[in-house]
């Protein structure tokens, strides 16, 4: 197809797609999907070979939250039955912690519901960050807290944290529909704070809230401008006893085209497989590996995922590899960007880099944050509550915060 030879050389020279191209990406047949699969690989390989990267979350509060997220089991009125508990002392968060770094994970996430944390919160999670990386020096430490005030992303800075998340989760024409108690333009300025104060940003998305096409492509458009070194692809959870609890919408060969679409328009970006994995793409996860280079390890916030052993075997079977420790994730370019103090800071960011500069460095190989509890196209049939496979949806209860053993 001319489209994916396009999308290709425009990937291995980090140059963005047009919004027509990322829209075709998405209405592609599931007769083009290996094609597109395999395009979309090339790009994913140039950038990262065949590296995973894993990653732990850490839920220190669960539950409670005062926002009205219609796609989130902890949200203001939610009746998910999930588990709810304030916030985990430091060394019960550095032991869950530890799970995940001897399963493989290379960054912990440590999440927490609320709005945003108040100065009191943040002194918790540094002391929490600094209990981590007492016990793992090595190990990644991303927070995600909500919106942040303030100072607060300094903070969290000095006490050792490497990155924050804050998602866009849909577009900013939809937002309102989405949420009411914030807006889109808090959670971009959030992410801009985190940038300032030289921490590695990290923004995603969910598919599958009933957003069309364009809804699609315009939030992955607004990430790449925004340009955080890793965007997290979640796909909706539809938990029962919230607004978007019968939101069935994703079919396996939609998720990809998404996964896809997003290679395409943030080529060397740290593109990671998040929450709902499991649920949408079924059997189909291990061709998610050709275009994702980031993977979540075990279970979410609330939500149960696959055993961390079988996502190891997983990735051994699909002919990639774990990545180490002392492996950079990031291409030189982009690692090279965020050390000077955040890749989206003014004047840098992959977004920006011209022609020259890419064909240069071509050789070298984008709770109120990362939920990861969470429309079908024209050129397919949008699957239906009959074909969700509803037995795959299991409320978490092991692991922080329970006296069962974490899933890594």
């Amino acid at each position: 197809m001319d489209l994916l030879n396009t999308l290709v050389d425009k990937g291995l020279r980090r140059e963005l797609p047009t919004r027509d191209e990322a829209l075709a990406v998405l209405a592609t047949t599931d007769d083009e999907l290996l094609d597109v699969v395999a395009a979309a690989g090339r790009v994913r390989r140039q950038w990262f070979g065949r590296r995973v990267k894993l990653n732990y979350l850490v839920n220190l509060k669960s539950g409670l939250c005062p926002e009205d997220c219609s796609y989130c089991s902890q949200r203001l009125g939610s009746n998910a039955d999930i588990l709810k508990y304030t916030w985990l002392k430091p060394e019960e968060a550095s032991q869950a912690a530890a799970a995940g770094v001897a399963g493989g994970a290379k960054r912990v996430c440590l999440v927490a519901s609320g709005r945003g944390p108040t100065d009191r919160d943040v002194d918790r999670v540094s002391r929490t960050i600094e209990a981590i990386k007492s016990e793992n020096e090595d190990v990644e430490v991303c927070a995600c807290l909500g919106l942040l005030s303030d100072g607060q992303a300094d903070r969290l800075r000095t006490a050792g944290a490497d990155a924050y998340n804050h998602n866009l989760n849909t577009s900013e024409g939809t937002y309102g529909e989405i949420t009411t108690t914030h807006t889109y333009q808090d959670r971009v300025d959030t992410v801009q704070q985190a940038q300032a104060a030289g921490l590695s940003a990290c923004s995603g998305l969910i598919a599958g809230m009933g957003e069309s096409d364009a809804d699609l492509v315009d939030v992955v458009f607004s990430l790449r401008e925004l340009d955080p070194d890793s965007v997290p692809v979640n796909f909706l959870i539809p938990f029962e006893g919230t607004p978007l609890g019968k939101e069935w919408n994703l079919t396996p060969q939609r998720a990809l085209r998404i996964l896809a679409m997003v290679r395409f328009v943030c080529p060397d970006v740290e593109v990671r497989l998040a929450g709902g994995r499991e649920v949408h793409l079924r059997t189909l996860q291990p061709l998610a590996l050709h275009l994702a280079n980031s993977i979540f390890l075990g279970d979410y916030l609330t939500s149960e995922g696959q055993a961390g052993a079988a996502d190891l075997e997983m990735i051994a079977d699909a002919g990639f590899e774990v990545e180490g420790a002392d492996t950079v994730t990031l291409p030189e370019h982009r690692a090279h960007v965020a050390a000077a103090g955040g890749c989206g800071s003014p004047g840098g960011g992959c977004g920006s880099h011209d022609a020259e500069d890419t064909a240069a460095q071509g050789a070298q190989g984008c709770g109120p944050c990362g939920s990861a509890d969470q429309p079908a196209g024209p050129a397919e049939e949008p699957a239906t509550a009959a074909d969700a496979r509803t037995d795959l949806v299991a409320v978490r209860r092991r692991g922080a915060g329970t006296d069962l053993a974490p899933n890594a």
